[in-house]
């Protein structure tokens, strides 16, 4: 799916897509979910949803160990930990093509990276660095859960993601559990800020067990 179409696709989706049949945050057992690729891709057909993608941290091994991207329903996509400004921040990146060298040069190269918190704050990445190469290998770059990073101020910090080349923020987050613990701003703000910067509104359960989560 080239770039072009795939934004014109986010566009498309409302409120009403990402919590009933459109679900752009799922982590499979290549990262630290606990279903398969082609688990989740099977669970996904049952429930009739309209398209899934499969976003683990720092990796994109759903997509090369497996032939789902064959499957219309998905997105391929990955989710990458940054750090900027005293702040954890993650960073999605959608329609990427998995085959781009310098795409890969970033992901995790362990199991270990992919998967624990402990290790993996010990590989944070750049923004700046994670957007050019998303956009680079054809991608659109996204926020993801931007209401549970801590900043004096988020409409700051999205203008300075903006001039990085941010392309929209996940606004349709459910922020459960730790997530709901951590959040630091609203999901009505989050809303107002993607509307006043004119960026591309995701959203995703960020499901991580054996049952998807819509």
């Amino acid at each position: 799916m080239i770039k072009k179409d795939l934004k014109k696709l986010l566009l498309s989706f409302n409120q009403e897509d990402f919590y009933k049949n459109v679900d752009l945050h799922i982590h499979s057992y290549e990262s630290d979910g606990k279903l398969s690729p082609v688990e989740i891709v099977k669970q996904a057909k049952e429930r009739n949803l309209k398209y899934i993608a499969i976003s683990d941290h720092n990796s994109i091994d759903a997509y090369l160990n497996t032939n789902i991207l064959s499957e219309e329903i998905v997105i391929p996509a990955v989710e990458f930990d940054c750090f900027y400004k005293g702040t954890l921040l993650h960073v999605l990146g959608y329609g990427i093509d998995i085959d781009n060298k310098e795409l890969k040069n970033i992901c995790a190269k362990t199991k270990a990276g992919k998967t624990f918190n402990i290790i993996r704050l010990f590989q944070l990445r750049n923004p700046k660095i994670v957007i050019d190469i998303i956009k680079e290998a054809g991608g659109i770059a996204v926020w993801a859960h931007p209401a549970c990073c801590w900043s004096f101020s988020l409409d700051k910090m999205t203008r300075e993601l903006i001039e990085f080349g941010l392309d929209g923020m996940e606004v349709y987050y459910p922020y459960n559990g730790l997530r709901g613990i951590l959040k630091f701003y609203s999901r009505n703000y989050v809303l107002e800020l993607a509307e006043k910067y004119n960026l591309i509104k995701t959203g995703g359960t960020d499901s991580h067990g054996r049952n998807l989560l819509i």
